[in-house]
């Protein structure tokens, strides 16, 4: 018990940052809402994140692959606390947009900064019920964030809950500042000046690794393009469910928590049997219900099927996100990880924001069901390519447990 002191305490932390996470965005979203009244200015602020991530990824990982990971963690959390503390005194809804672009790139760099520290800390045996454990963190964030939101804001005002969070991510530095230093060895790159050209040698390594391991590169493609399609295809649920099955404020509430005991269940399957799980079932068949959920979603007529296929949804993609994320710890150098994930993020970040302004403009043009199952037709071709992928015979030295496929 005592090799999961620290971890544990790392998922603390997270489990802090994440319910705190979800009691921003919703404070904040109440805020531009009450501010402009407009659904428009919501979407921008949705925007803001994966245009956050092309801005300071492209050179935030020679940033993270050559500091000390931890400091950076902290320092992160501080800077966007002290962001988030600024909102309430922004005198207009302008610098609140300014502000949270700020606190968009902060999170885009704590991001893979995290990713590194924990492949760092984390034992490669203890990798895959980590990130089980952490996906249920995530999912039990996401059911209570919401309802701590709602008290907060019972009790005070949207204002009341964002210095709430900003206590929070001040927290969570300080539970950072516990955990072991991973980078007590500093090699000669380090020391190199940050400078454009080295930006440029650092593309140029990510470049050359990916052309000479390119099933490293497919698989996390195709974990990329799992994101991708979640992102735009989710962009659809609240007009699907409201406008096409009329499900109530109420039963969507009833929605979205089904979804979260998906993630729960799912987490907890994943925990439990992390030793029994293969890497590579995970990942294939992980993918492929997913995508199958979306398409029992956007098939459905009324609530209980809806429920059917949320619920798939949360349980598979627990299973998806442990493989890839185990995955992608143990075979991306961890000296290079840093570099490997920005540079992949910007391109994911980029598609991200292509493909949901094409889903909404095809679904604002035609209509929402058809554009949505076209979606999850489409994850669904995705899902097959993963498991062809981590089924090859020739790919078995990737995977250190027996195939189950």
């Amino acid at each position: 018990m005592s090799r999961w002191k620290y971890p544990l305490i790392l998922l603390g932390g997270i489990g802090i940052s994440n319910v705190g996470a979800w009691v921003y965005l919703i404070a904040l979203n109440l805020i531009i809402l009450n501010e402009t009244g407009s659904p428009l200015a919501i979407a921008i602020l949705y925007i803001l994140g994966p245009i956050a991530t092309i801005c300071s990824n492209a050179w935030a990982g020679s940033l993270i692959d050559r500091i000390n990971t931890r400091r950076l963690m902290m320092c992160l959390d501080i800077f966007r606390a002290i962001c988030i503390a600024l909102i309430p005194f922004s005198p207009s809804f302008i610098y609140v947009y300014v502000l949270a672009f700020i606190i968009n790139m902060g999170s885009a760099i704590f991001q893979p900064t995290s990713m590194v520290y924990m492949t760092k800390l984390i034992p490669e045996n203890d990798r895959q019920r980590f990130n089980a454990l952490r996906s249920f963190i995530n999912s039990c964030g996401s059911l209570i964030g919401p309802v701590i939101a709602g008290i907060l804001f019972w009790m005070g005002t949207p204002y009341t809950a964002i210095h709430v969070n900003a206590v929070a991510l001040f927290f969570s530095a300080f539970i950072i500042m516990m955990l072991p230093n991973v980078d007590t060895r500093l090699n000669e790159t380090e020391t190199q000046r940050f400078t454009w050209d080295l930006i440029k040698k650092d593309f140029r390594m990510v470049y050359h690794f990916s052309k000479n391991d390119t099933y490293i590169t497919k698989i996390y493609l195709i974990f990329s393009g799992t994101t991708i399609f979640m992102t735009a295809i989710d962009s659809l649920e609240a007009a699907f469910a409201k406008g096409i099955l009329s499900i109530s404020d109420t039963n969507y509430g009833f929605l979205l928590s089904i979804f979260g005991a998906g993630i729960i269940i799912g987490s907890i399957i994943n925990t439990v049997f992390s030793k029994q799980l293969a890497v590579n079932l995970l990942i294939g068949m992980g993918t492929i219900f997913t995508s199958i959920g979306y398409v029992v979603l956007y098939s459905s007529s009324g609530f209980m099927s809806a429920a059917t296929g949320v619920f798939l949804i949360g349980f598979a993609v627990t299973f998806a996100n442990t493989g890839f994320l185990t995955f992608y710890q143990n075979h991306v150098p961890v000296k290079m990880m840093g570099r490997f994930g920005s540079i992949f993020s910007v391109i994911e970040a980029g598609c991200i924001v292509a493909l949901t302004i094409v889903v909404g403009l095809a679904a604002e043009w035609t209509a929402i069901r058809p554009v949505g199952l076209i979606g999850a037709f489409a994850f669904l071709l995705l899902g097959l390519l993963a498991l062809k992928a981590v089924t090859e015979a020739k790919r078995q030295k990737y995977f250190k447990k027996e195939f189950l496929l």
